[in-house]
């Protein structure tokens, strides 16, 4: 009796994971009766990470938050005993702005810090912030704040949100902050400054401007001074401090969060190597497959831990852009693409569950011996 462990991200626009994982699920029964399949959607810190947790077994605590433009927004997080999993894209994310108006120097990260310290009143110690999908560029000050610091100017007020305002940033108040042991789970590692860090890079995507950037970098190298003179700590070069802009800079060196892969962490919460044992093949995919699949995404994630125990690994997705040797290099057996079958992307993405039914099906035949 074949066993197979499926556990694709999202195509993203098309389908969540736990959708992707259910069609994939019901093309293999098709095509093989007496498969045994186990769904385990992933993540990589990004959207989607609460899903994940949730698909694993935890329970989803509903939330009402401030949204990234002041807005409150209904969001949840995923617990499990001690354990509280947040993610920052349902609180803070880009999708979440109010008619899609980008806010590039005002949007914050203060329903984050809300729902993390609705998790530490529930009675969770350790929290899991998954970064990605941000709509901010606050260097993580809205984080902060949610959680008890305040942020002043030179005239003891406190600052409005937003990255912008961190020009005017006089003194940390972190007298009231709440402790928090966190890990920060992300596949985003650039520093917090500069050509690489939060600004130059993921501001544009938020709506910034050449000259938005400019101030944004500013901005951010106010707040790491500041950081640095009030806590002796100076992180702002750390691998993932520029990880959604620049929240991960104010978990490292304020709240004194560990940072971790995204994908890592995602696949110890969901118990993936747990459920290889036995398995003739592994399935996962995300909607593109291509170059930066390869940069610390969770389909990465999932082949190198099943290539480290021997287990053939096939990818799905909507458009696959790399070939069979770089595939087997990183421990793809085989890559198969939604456009095979409907090379029309629009109508494609409308009906991604069908197409991957379809698709799994092929991949039964061809892999389980049906």
């Amino acid at each position: 009796m074949p066993r197979v462990v499926i556990a694709p991200d999202k195509f993203k626009g098309s389908l969540p994971a736990d959708g992707v994982a259910s069609a994939l699920a019901a093309g293999l029964r098709h095509a093989a009766a007496d498969v045994t399949v186990l769904e385990c959607p992933i993540a990589d810190g990004g959207d989607g990470t609460v899903a994940a947790a949730v698909a694993a077994g935890f329970d989803r605590v509903p939330v009402v938050a401030t949204g990234p433009t002041g807005e409150p927004v209904e969001t949840a997080y995923a617990r499990q005993g001690d354990t509280a999993v947040v993610e920052l894209a349902a609180v803070s994310g880009l999708g979440l702005l109010p008619g899609g108006r980008l806010a590039p120097l005002t949007a914050t990260t203060l329903g984050v810090g809300e729902v993390i310290r609705r998790a530490l009143d529930d009675g969770c110690r350790h929290v899991v912030l998954g970064l990605g999908g941000s709509s901010s560029t606050d260097g993580g000050a809205g984080l902060v704040r949610g959680l008890g610091a305040h942020l002043l100017d030179a005239d003891g007020g406190e600052l409005p949100p937003g990255g912008a305002a961190l020009l005017r940033l006089a003194r940390l108040d972190l007298s009231g902050l709440r402790k928090v042991e966190m890990t920060v789970a992300s596949d985003v590692d650039n520093p917090l400054l500069g050509e690489h860090g939060a600004a130059a890079v993921y501001g544009p995507q938020k709506g910034a401007t050449s000259a938005d950037v400019e101030l944004l970098d500013r901005a951010l190298r106010q707040f790491a001074d500041v950081v640095r003179a009030e806590t002796g700590v100076d992180l702002a070069t750390a691998p993932g401090a520029g990880a959604a802009g620049g929240t991960g800079f104010a978990a490292l060196a304020i709240l004194g969060a560990t940072f971790r892969p995204g994908i890592d962490v995602v696949l110890e919460l969901t118990g993936f190597e747990d459920k290889l044992g036995g398995a003739d093949l592994v399935i996962t995919g995300e909607g593109s497959f291509d170059e930066q699949t390869l940069r610390g995404k969770g389909p990465a994630g999932v082949a190198a831990a099943a290539k480290a125990r021997g287990i053939p690994v096939v990818a799905v997705a909507g458009r696959v852009t790399l070939g069979a040797e770089v595939l087997a290099h990183h421990g793809f057996s085989a890559a198969y693409s939604l456009s095979e079958i409907e090379p029309d992307l629009a109508r494609s993405m409308a009906r991604p569950a069908e197409l991957l039914t379809r698709l799994a099906a092929r991949i039964g035949a061809e892999w389980l011996g049906s």
